[in-house]
Protein backbone atom coordinates (compact mmCIF):
# COMPACT_ATOMS: atom_id res chain seq x y z
CA UNK A 1 0.00 0.00 0.00
CA UNK A 2 1.36 3.17 -1.15
CA UNK A 3 1.20 5.22 2.35
CA UNK A 4 0.34 8.53 0.41
CA UNK A 5 -2.71 7.10 -0.79
CA UNK A 6 -4.20 4.66 1.33
CA UNK A 7 -7.64 3.96 0.20
CA UNK A 8 -6.13 4.36 -3.72
CA UNK A 9 -5.84 7.28 -5.75
CA UNK A 10 -9.00 9.37 -7.26
CA UNK A 11 -11.12 7.96 -9.63
CA UNK A 12 -14.21 8.97 -11.05
CA UNK A 13 -16.96 6.58 -11.35
CA UNK A 14 -19.09 7.51 -14.61
CA UNK A 15 -21.55 4.85 -13.58
CA UNK A 16 -23.26 7.06 -11.03
CA UNK A 17 -26.82 5.80 -9.27
CA UNK A 18 -29.40 7.38 -6.29
CA UNK A 19 -27.55 4.61 -4.69
CA UNK A 20 -23.53 5.27 -5.36
CA UNK A 21 -24.91 9.04 -4.63
CA UNK A 22 -26.33 7.36 -1.15
CA UNK A 23 -23.18 5.82 -0.60
CA UNK A 24 -20.93 8.77 -1.42
CA UNK A 25 -23.50 11.72 0.76
CA UNK A 26 -23.13 9.49 3.83
CA UNK A 27 -19.40 9.39 3.38
CA UNK A 28 -19.20 12.95 3.03
CA UNK A 29 -21.25 12.85 6.51
CA UNK A 30 -19.50 10.63 8.46
CA UNK A 31 -16.23 12.66 8.36
CA UNK A 32 -16.98 14.43 11.39
CA UNK A 33 -17.59 11.20 13.07
CA UNK A 34 -14.50 8.96 11.84
CA UNK A 35 -12.39 11.72 11.88
CA UNK A 36 -12.97 11.74 15.64
CA UNK A 37 -12.63 8.54 16.20
CA UNK A 38 -9.78 7.91 14.08
CA UNK A 39 -7.61 11.29 16.49
CA UNK A 40 -8.89 8.83 19.73
CA UNK A 41 -7.12 6.26 18.45
CA UNK A 42 -3.96 8.21 17.94
CA UNK A 43 -1.05 7.06 20.42
CA UNK A 44 0.79 9.61 23.17
CA UNK A 45 2.19 12.35 20.61
CA UNK A 46 0.51 11.24 17.55
CA UNK A 47 -0.86 14.39 17.15
CA UNK A 48 2.27 16.27 15.57
CA UNK A 49 3.44 13.47 13.98
CA UNK A 50 3.55 12.48 10.20
CA UNK A 51 1.33 9.98 8.96
CA UNK A 52 4.71 9.07 6.52
CA UNK A 53 7.84 10.63 6.03
CA UNK A 54 7.58 13.75 4.75
CA UNK A 55 3.65 13.84 5.13
CA UNK A 56 1.86 16.26 6.75
CA UNK A 57 1.13 15.85 10.96
CA UNK A 58 -2.48 14.72 11.80
CA UNK A 59 -2.91 17.88 13.14
CA UNK A 60 -2.11 19.73 9.90
CA UNK A 61 -4.26 16.79 8.28
CA UNK A 62 -7.32 17.82 10.44
CA UNK A 63 -6.91 21.79 9.90
CA UNK A 64 -6.52 20.39 5.74
CA UNK A 65 -10.07 18.80 6.24
CA UNK A 66 -11.76 22.30 7.34
CA UNK A 67 -9.75 23.92 4.68
CA UNK A 68 -10.51 21.85 1.82
CA UNK A 69 -14.46 20.69 2.82
CA UNK A 70 -15.16 24.78 3.07
CA UNK A 71 -13.45 25.21 -0.24
CA UNK A 72 -15.84 22.41 -1.23
CA UNK A 73 -18.64 23.41 0.02
CA UNK A 74 -18.23 26.75 -1.73
CA UNK A 75 -17.83 24.80 -5.27
CA UNK A 76 -20.85 22.70 -5.04
CA UNK A 77 -22.85 25.94 -4.16
CA UNK A 78 -21.31 28.01 -6.86
CA UNK A 79 -21.75 24.79 -9.18
CA UNK A 80 -25.50 24.81 -8.64
CA UNK A 81 -26.20 28.70 -8.68
CA UNK A 82 -23.86 29.62 -11.54
CA UNK A 83 -24.05 28.95 -14.82
CA UNK A 84 -20.32 27.16 -15.23
CA UNK A 85 -18.77 28.84 -12.87
CA UNK A 86 -14.61 29.17 -13.08
CA UNK A 87 -13.71 27.06 -9.53
CA UNK A 88 -10.81 29.22 -7.63
CA UNK A 89 -7.75 27.20 -6.52
CA UNK A 90 -5.52 27.47 -3.24
CA UNK A 91 -2.06 26.47 -2.49
CA UNK A 92 -3.08 23.55 0.17
CA UNK A 93 0.70 22.46 0.95
CA UNK A 94 1.25 26.61 2.06
CA UNK A 95 -1.67 26.84 3.50
CA UNK A 96 -0.74 23.52 5.85
CA UNK A 97 2.46 25.29 6.68
CA UNK A 98 0.79 28.84 8.51
CA UNK A 99 0.99 28.69 12.06
CA UNK A 100 -2.78 27.99 12.56
CA UNK A 101 -2.08 24.80 10.53
CA UNK A 102 0.97 23.97 12.15
CA UNK A 103 -0.65 24.84 16.47
CA UNK A 104 -4.25 25.27 16.54
CA UNK A 105 -5.71 22.80 18.45
CA UNK A 106 -7.77 20.69 16.34
CA UNK A 107 -10.81 21.07 17.97
CA UNK A 108 -11.59 24.57 16.02
CA UNK A 109 -10.99 22.45 12.79
CA UNK A 110 -13.43 19.81 14.22
CA UNK A 111 -15.98 22.38 15.33
CA UNK A 112 -16.01 23.72 11.56
CA UNK A 113 -16.45 19.95 10.33
CA UNK A 114 -19.32 19.45 12.65
CA UNK A 115 -21.10 22.29 11.19
CA UNK A 116 -20.50 22.01 7.94
CA UNK A 117 -21.00 18.72 7.00
CA UNK A 118 -24.28 18.84 8.74
CA UNK A 119 -25.13 21.27 6.20
CA UNK A 120 -23.35 19.34 3.55
CA UNK A 121 -25.73 16.42 4.58
CA UNK A 122 -28.91 18.80 4.06
CA UNK A 123 -28.29 20.10 0.83
CA UNK A 124 -26.90 17.15 -0.96
CA UNK A 125 -29.86 15.54 -0.16
CA UNK A 126 -31.75 17.87 -1.68
CA UNK A 127 -30.29 17.72 -5.26
CA UNK A 128 -32.46 16.37 -7.97
CA UNK A 129 -30.96 14.17 -10.31
CA UNK A 130 -30.70 17.22 -13.02
CA UNK A 131 -28.52 19.46 -10.29
CA UNK A 132 -26.30 16.73 -9.62
CA UNK A 133 -25.11 16.88 -13.42
CA UNK A 134 -24.21 20.86 -12.98
CA UNK A 135 -21.25 21.68 -14.09
CA UNK A 136 -18.18 24.00 -13.07
CA UNK A 137 -14.50 24.46 -14.11
CA UNK A 138 -11.56 23.77 -12.36
CA UNK A 139 -8.16 25.21 -13.81
CA UNK A 140 -6.65 22.21 -13.04
CA UNK A 141 -9.27 19.14 -13.28
CA UNK A 142 -10.80 21.11 -16.10
CA UNK A 143 -15.01 20.67 -16.69
CA UNK A 144 -16.18 19.19 -13.38
CA UNK A 145 -20.02 18.09 -12.17
CA UNK A 146 -21.69 18.09 -9.16
CA UNK A 147 -20.99 14.74 -9.46
CA UNK A 148 -18.04 14.69 -9.84
CA UNK A 149 -17.62 16.50 -6.60
CA UNK A 150 -19.35 14.64 -4.80
CA UNK A 151 -17.14 11.83 -5.00
CA UNK A 152 -13.85 13.79 -4.97
CA UNK A 153 -14.76 15.11 -1.76
CA UNK A 154 -16.23 11.38 -0.45
CA UNK A 155 -12.81 9.91 -1.24
CA UNK A 156 -11.13 13.06 -0.07
CA UNK A 157 -12.76 12.62 3.69
CA UNK A 158 -12.03 8.42 3.68
CA UNK A 159 -8.39 8.99 2.24
CA UNK A 160 -7.20 11.71 5.17
CA UNK A 161 -9.30 9.44 7.94
CA UNK A 162 -6.69 6.80 6.88
CA UNK A 163 -3.74 8.92 6.53
CA UNK A 164 -4.45 9.51 10.71
CA UNK A 165 -5.11 5.96 11.31
CA UNK A 166 -1.93 5.21 9.70
CA UNK A 167 -0.10 6.87 12.51
CA UNK A 168 0.71 4.11 15.49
Amino acid sequence: MDPRYPVGKFTADPDVTAEKRKTWIAQIAALPSELNAALAALPPGGLDRPYREGGWTARQVVHHLADSHLNAHSRFRLALTETNPQIKTYEESEWAKLEDAQRADPSCSLSILDGLHARFKILLDSLTPDQFSRTADHPAWGPITVDWLLQMYAWHSRHHVAHIKQIR
